[in-house]
C-alpha cells in the first residue's frame, strides 16, 4: 500500500523523522490557514502518487496569502499523467544547502535489508557526515526503525536535505506498506480510505492478489515479484509495454491462476496475456490446471503465451497439451526471452 506524500511525513514523525512543519488541505481556504500555521515561505504541493509533480506545475513557491491562494487554486483540480489533485500539502519552504537520497528497501535475493544512499553533483556522502556525523547516523537509525518496525516495503526520503545550520532533514517522504502486516496495524485503516485504485486493482484486491495496474497492452503473471519485475523488463527490451504487474506468489494454484486470468481479462487494454512461472513452491501441474479450469469459466479476449519450468513442468505442459487448447489461444515457449517476443508480436498486430 503506497502512502501520499503528508502520509508519508505523518508516518516518518512516529519514528521521529525531521519534516516540515505544514498540513493537509482539500480547499483553497483551508491551504491559506494551513500556511498560516507553517509561517511564510510556503510549498504548495500536489498530493499525487506519481512522478514529476514538479514539472507539471504541482509544486510551487509561496510567499504570500495571494500567492497561496493562486497556486492552491491552480493545482487542486490540476490532471498530472492521469491523477486528479484532490488535496495539497501546504508546508514551510527550507533552505537547502545540499541534496541527498535515502532509503531502506529488501533485497530479495540476498534476503536482506538494502540500505540506498545516493549525492547528486559528485558530492560523497562523506561530506555530510563530516559536516553533521550525529545528524546522519540518527536520522538513518530513524528511518530503519520506520522500515522494520513500521512494517514497509519501502521507506525513502528524496531529497534528503542538509540546511545550512547543518541539520539533517526530510524534505519528501515515500513510503509503501507491507499489506501482509496490516493485522498488526489496526491504525492503517485510516489510509485505506484514501488508497486510490482503478477498477482492475479494486477486482484484483476481492481475489486476494498482488496487482498494480500500468498503460500497455501486455497482461504479465509471474510467481514472485522479482519474476514480475524481470518479466516487465523482458518485455519492454523486445518492444513491448505490460498493462500490468501480477504476483500470483509462490504458492499458485488452480484457484488463484483462475482468478488471476479472470482480472488479466477485465482490462480492455489487454492484447496478449504472457504468463511466466519459475516453479519451486508453485507446482507446474496446478498453474496447468488453473489455465484450463480459467478458460472453461471465461472467454479470454486475449491469446495466451506461457514459459513453464521447474517443480512438474513437464506435467504442466503435458496437462496443455493435452486439453486441445488451440495454438491461437495458447503458445507454449522454453524461455522467457522467447514467450516474451511472442507475446508482444501478438500485441502489437491486434
Amino acid at each position: 500500500m503506497d502512502l501520499f506524500e503528508y502520509q508519508g511525513k505523518q508516518y516518518f514523525a512516529r519514528f521521529d523523522i525531521p519534516v516540515s512543519p505544514g498540513g493537509i488541505a482539500d480547499t483553497v481556504e483551508e491551504a491559506v490557514v494551513q500556511a498560516a500555521a507553517a509561517g511564510y515561505p510556503v510549498v504548495v504541493k500536489a498530493q499525487v502518487q506519481v512522478g514529476g509533480r514538479g514539472k507539471a506545475g504541482g509544486i510551487k513557491l509561496a510567499n504570500n496569502e495571494e500567492e497561496v491562494r493562486l497556486h492552491a487554486a491552480n493545482i487542486l483540480g490540476m490532471d498530472i499523467k492521469g491523477h486528479l489533485v484532490e488535496r495539497v500539502w501546504v508546508e514551510y519552504a527550507s533552505d537547502i544547502a545540499e541534496e541527498y537520497y535515502a532509503s531502506f528497501t529488501l533485497d530479495r535475493a540476498a534476503k536482506k535489508h538494502l540500505l540506498m544512499l545516493s549525492v547528486e553533483g559528485g558530492v560523497e556522502i562523506e561530506a555530510v557526515a563530516e559536516k553533521s556525523v550525529e545528524g546522519v547516523a540518527s536520522i538513518l537509525v530513524k528511518l530503519y526503525r520506520c522500515f522494520t518496525e513500521g512494517d514497509c516495503d519501502l521507506a525513502e526520503i528524496n531529497p534528503l536535505i542538509l540546511k545550512p545550520t547543518g541539520e539533517i532533514h526530510a524534505l519528501d517522504a515515500k513510503v509503501s506498506l507491507d499489506n501482509n502486516a496490516e493485522f498488526r496495524h489496526p491504525e492503517w485503516a485510516e489510509y485505506r480510505e484514501t488508497e486510490v485504485l482503478d477498477e482492475r486493482e479494486l477486482l484484483a484486491r476481492e481475489k486476494g492478489l498482488q496487482y498494480i495496474g500500468l498503460q500497455g497492452s501486455v497482461g504479465i503473471i509471474a510467481n514472485g515479484a522479482g519474476l514480475a519485475m524481470s518479466t516487465l523488463d523482458v518485455v519492454n527490451q523486445v518492444g513491448g509495454s505490460a498493462a500490468n504487474f501480477l504476483d500470483i506468489g509462490g504458492g499458485a494454484n488452480a484457484d488463484l491462476m483462475s482468478a488471476a486470468l479472470e482480472v488479466i481479462n477485465y482490462d480492455q487494454s489487454v492484447k496478449s496475456i504472457l504468463i511466466n512461472i519459475f516453479g519451486g513452491i508453485t507446482r507446474g501441474e496446478e498453474v496447468a490446471k488453473g489455465i484450463v479450469e480459467a478458460l472453461n469459466r471465461v472467454s479470454l479476449r486475449a491469446p495466451i503465451v506461457i514459459r513453464l519450468d521447474g517443480t512438474n513442468a513437464e506435467e504442466g505442459r503435458q496437462i496443455l497439451l493435452s486439453a486441445g487448447i488451440p495454438e491461437s489461444v495458447l503458445q507454449s515457449k522454453p524461455t522467457m526471452l522467447e514467450a516474451a517476443r511472442a507475446a508482444v508480436a501478438i500485441a502489437n498486430a491486434n
